[in-house]
C-alpha cells in the first residue's frame, strides 16, 4: 500500500459524506455529514444539501474531532538533526494529529518569553499542524530558580514542565504551583525520583537482572507522584502527571481525586500495550523513561483509563538521531518517535480486542486534552474550528521506518502489521490525505 501523504489541498468548503460521526465533546456518534466552510465547522446533519468545492467521501470510516497530543518533543531549538517543527508536524498530520504541544527540554531549554514568542510564530511559519508552547518551570530546566512563567503564559505558553527532569527541590515546586496558582494553568509533571533512577535503563526486575542491566524501580515513580499530589492538594495548584506508568501511581492519582485534589494523569500507547519482556539489548527502540513496566503495571494503566483516574493518551513522541540509537542499550537515549503510529497500535491493541471502546477511546485523545489544557478544539460543534480527522478503522497496514515522516526511525512498532489508521487530517481549510 502506497504510504504517502498528500499535505497541501486548501478549500473553501468541504463536505465529509456519509462517516460515522464521534464527537464525544458532543455526546454524538452516528451517521452523519460534516460541512466545514471557511475554516469552520458549518454543520453536522444527516445528509446535508450543500455544494462544497471538495466532497470527501467517508463511508465505512471515523469521523472524529482533530487528535490532540499534549506531549511530544519536536526538538526545536537547537535539536534539529532529530526533528523540527516541519518533520514534526508532517509526522503529526500523517498520524492524524491537528494539535500537538512541544516540551521545553531543548538547546536552549524553552524558559523565557522570547523564545515563546519565536516559537509560536515558527509553527504559525510551518503551518499544517496546530504546534502548541510548553515552558519550563524553572531556568534552564535546572530546577534551582522559577522561570518566568507569566511572561511566558502572556506570550502563549499553554502549560508548563520540566519533562525530562524530575524537581527533586519540593520548595521550589511548591513555589511554582504557588506562582501559577490563580492563572488556571498545569505543569507537567515526569514523576521519577533521581536519586533512585540514576544510572537505571530498564524496568528494575526478574527481567533487568536476567539481562544485567540497571533497573529504574516503580518506587522512584511512585514517591514522585505522591509528593506531587501532596504539593497540589497543600497549595490547590494543578498538576498533570506525565506517561504515568506504575499501578502503584495510578492507585495514587485515583485516591488523590476522590480527595479533590487538582490531579490529572496521562499515558501513552506504549505503556498500554507493551512490557518489559521486549527489552533486547541489541536493539534500543524500547529504551524509554518512564521504562516499559509488568503485564500488571499495563493492566493498570487500562483501568485507570476506563474509570477515568487518567485523562488522555499521549504518544511522548521523542525522535533521536539514527546515529544516537544504533549504540549499546546503556548509552542510546531514551525515547522513540510515536505520532504516526499511535493511532494504529492504539486501534489494534486495545479497540480491536474489545478492551476500551471507541468513544473512551477517542475521548481521550480529543475533548478530555483540550479540556485539561484549556484549548479551543477537541469538538466538532458548529462554529468550531474545522479541525478533523478521518480514520479508517479497518484499514491493514505494516509499519515501515522508510515512509516515516519523522527524522526518528528507531521504532519498536517497525514491523507490525496494525489494523487501522488515520487516512485524512484536516487543519481549518487544509485538507490532507494518505494516499491510497
Amino acid at each position: 500500500m502506497n504510504q504517502t501523504w498528500q499535505f497541501q489541498n486548501k478549500f473553501q468548503s468541504l463536505l465529509i459524506r456519509g462517516g460515522r460521526v464521534l464527537d464525544p465533546a458532543n455526546d454524538f456518534d452516528d451517521k452523519a455529514d460534516v460541512l466545514i466552510v471557511d475554516g469552520k465547522i458549518a454543520a453536522v446533519a444527516p445528509d446535508i444539501d450543500s455544494p462544497a468545492q471538495i466532497v470527501y467521501d467517508a463511508a465505512g470510516k471515523l469521523v472524529v474531532p482533530g487528535l490532540i497530543d499534549m506531549h511530544v518533543h519536536l526538538r526545536e531549538p537547537g535539536q534539529e538533526a532529530k526533528e523540527d517543527f516541519l518533520s514534526g508536524a508532517k509526522a503529526a498530520a500523517a498520524g492524524g494529529f491537528t494539535t500537538v504541544a512541544t516540551m521545553p527540554n531543548t538547546s536552549p531549554a524553552v524558559d523565557n518569553a522570547a523564545l515563546v514568542r519565536a516559537m509560536v510564530k515558527r509553527a504559525e511559519d510551518v503551518g499544517l499542524v496546530n504546534i502548541k508552547i510548553i515552558g519550563a518551570v524553572t531556568k534552564g530546566q535546572q530546577g534551582q530558580e522559577l522561570a518566568e512563567m507569566r511572561d511566558m503564559m502572556t506570550a502563549g505558553a499553554v502549560a508548563f514542565s520540566d519533562d525530562g527532569h524530575f524537581d527533586d527541590n519540593a520548595r521550589i515546586f511548591l513555589n511554582a504551583l504557588d506562582y501559577l496558582h490563580d492563572t488556571g494553568k498545569v505543569i507537567i509533571c515526569h514523576e521519577e525520583e533521581t536519586e533512585l533512577v540514576k544510572g537505571g535503563v530498564m524496568n528494575e526486575g526478574k527481567r533487568s537482572a536476567l539481562l544485567g542491566l540497571k533497573g529504574r524501580p516503580t518506587v522512584a515513580e511512585d514517591i514522585a507522584v505522591a509528593r506531587d499530589v501532596l504539593l497540589a492538594e497543600y497549595t490547590g495548584g494543578r498538576v498533570h502527571i506525565a506517561h504515568i506508568s506504575s499501578a502503584r501511581a495510578v492507585d495514587i492519582v485515583r485516591e488523590a481525586k476522590r480527595r479533590g485534589v487538582k490531579v490529572t494523569a496521562e499515558v501513552t500507547p506504549q505503556h498500554l500495550t507493551m512490557t518489559e519482556d521486549l527489552v533486547n539489548p541489541a536493539d534500543a527502540s524500547t529504551k524509554i523513561n518512564p521504562p516499559l513496566r509488568t503485564q500488571a503495571d499495563c493492566e493498570a494503566m487500562l483501568a485507570g483509563l476506563l474509570d477515568g483516574t487518567i485523562d488522555a493518551i499521549v504518544t511522548d513522541h521523542s525522535p533521536h538521531a539514527p546515529e544516537e540509537k544504533d549504540r549499546e542499550y546503556i548509552y542510546a537515549p531514551s525515547g522513540f518517535p510515536g505520532l504516526e503510529t499511535s493511532v494504529g497500535v492504539l486501534l489494534t491493541e486495545l479497540y480491536h480486542t474489545g478492551k476500551i471502546d471507541l468513544q473512551t477511546l477517542i475521548s481521550k485523545m480529543t475533548a478530555e486534552p483540550a479540556r485539561l489544557f484549556g484549548l479551543e478544539a477537541g469538538t466538532l460543534s458548529v462554529g468550531a474550528p474545522a479541525d478533523v480527522t478521518i480514520i479508517d478503522p479497518e484499514l491493514t497496514w505494516t509499519v515501515d521506518a522508510k515512509n516515516f515522516y519523522t527524522r526518528g526511525s528507531h521504532s519498536p512498532f517497525v514491523g507490525r502489521k496494525l489494523k487501522g489508521r488515520a487516512v485524512a487530517t484536516i487543519v481549518r481549510d487544509n485538507l490532507m490525505t494518505l494516499n491510497q
